[in-house]
């Protein structure tokens, strides 16, 4: 009898180990196979200039780990890699990863209107400051309905257009006008910094016709109407990591959107190992620990990576009767970034 109550128990805390271990790695994966989702390998372009620097959310106040393309614009890319900037879980440092992709969920806002009473057609204000949208709208109004909720402080738009891309943060929303306002210097609702738009792109003079960020945006629409079609999408900055600080001894794999309020996936997780493999069409590097990195004499980016190599470890909540300790269980994947995985073999 109590051999067969020590067999229970074990199976008991086994399954509860794997329900955690499918909790967190279920999000986790579906969230990185829409990495780059309307974003792609290039990333998104930022502003530039002295002493600029953007938050990333986290379990320790960090900065994002910008990468400079061919032309030195700053580019926050579609995966930011985090080796051991996560807690230490028995004596090892756990890994973060932020993903940023667009929310598949909301239409998208193109600009400038052909329509001007129509729901998914909006006008940039001269500075690129707020966006005028319709008076009927999803962005403004939602729609409980279809489980589509409003824009609010502090979600993301994303640009593309013509000109490059740009990212900014909402910071304000007027219902009554109609417009969702990207202000900058707004210290609560922008904790990213994004919403910067005097600063410059490349510091070297030039035309810059393929100028990106929104501050270089704006200075080629030189404060008149945006002539040149512009699209918003949502954009969603979704990050990772194990927090061990809200519950000491009982770490959980943590999910955060933007920067609002993080949410606890499962627990209780003691690993969580990230590595790339990145593309070249020569080397194609695999199983990278972090990024930027120089790999003999050539320096790779996270614009290279193209499959996520997952390891997560869980544990259960109690400890077993029969062993005294916990029950532990690992799960290792690959994941095939789909948005950043299409490379061409083909040169011309």
């Amino acid at each position: 009898f109590r051999n067969a109550l020590a067999i229970n128990d074990s199976a008991a805390q086994l399954a509860d180990a794997n329900q955690n271990l499918r909790a967190g790695t279920n999000q986790l994966i579906r969230d990185l196979l829409m990495a780059g989702r309307m974003i792609g390998t290039e990333g998104i372009a930022m502003p530039t200039g002295p002493g600029i620097t953007f938050a990333r959310p986290g379990p320790v106040a960090m900065n994002f780990p910008e990468i400079a393309d061919g032309d030195a614009t700053l580019q926050l890319p579609s995966i930011t890699t985090g080796f051991q900037l996560g807690p230490s879980i028995r004596n090892s440092r756990t890994d973060m990863i932020t993903i940023m992709t667009v929310d598949e969920f909301m239409p998208i806002v193109t600009t400038p209107p052909t329509n001007a009473a129509s729901p998914i057609q909006g006008t940039l204000s001269n500075d690129g400051t707020y966006v005028q949208l319709a008076a009927v709208s999803l962005w403004i109004d939602g729609d409980t309905v279809g489980d589509t909720p409003a824009m609010k402080p502090g979600d993301l738009v994303y640009y593309q257009g013509t000109n490059g891309n740009a990212i900014q943060t909402v910071t304000s929303l007027d219902k009554v006008l109609h417009r969702i306002y990207f202000a900058s210097g707004d210290p609560v609702n922008d904790f990213f910094h994004f919403n910067q738009p005097n600063a410059t792109d490349p510091p070297v003079p030039c035309p810059c016709a393929s100028a990106r960020p929104l501050g270089a945006i704006k200075q080629l629409a030189a404060n008149q109407a945006w002539t040149a079609p512009v699209t918003l999408f949502k954009a969603l900055m979704i990050t990772y990591y194990v927090d061990n600080t809200t519950t000491p001894g009982t770490p959980r794999l943590t999910r955060v959107i933007n920067h609002f309020p993080p949410q606890a996936l499962a627990g209780v997780v003691e690993d969580l190992d990230l590595t790339y493999d990145l593309y070249d069409g020569s080397v194609n590097p695999t199983a990278v620990q972090f990024l930027p990195q120089l790999i003999g004499t050539t320096t790779y980016t996270a614009n290279q990576i193209r499959k996520v190599n997952l390891h997560v470890g869980v544990r259960s909540e109690t400890i077993s009767k029969p062993t005294q300790d916990y029950v532990r269980n690992h799960i290792t994947t690959s994941v095939n970034v789909r948005s950043l995985a299409a490379v061409d073999k083909y040169p011309s």
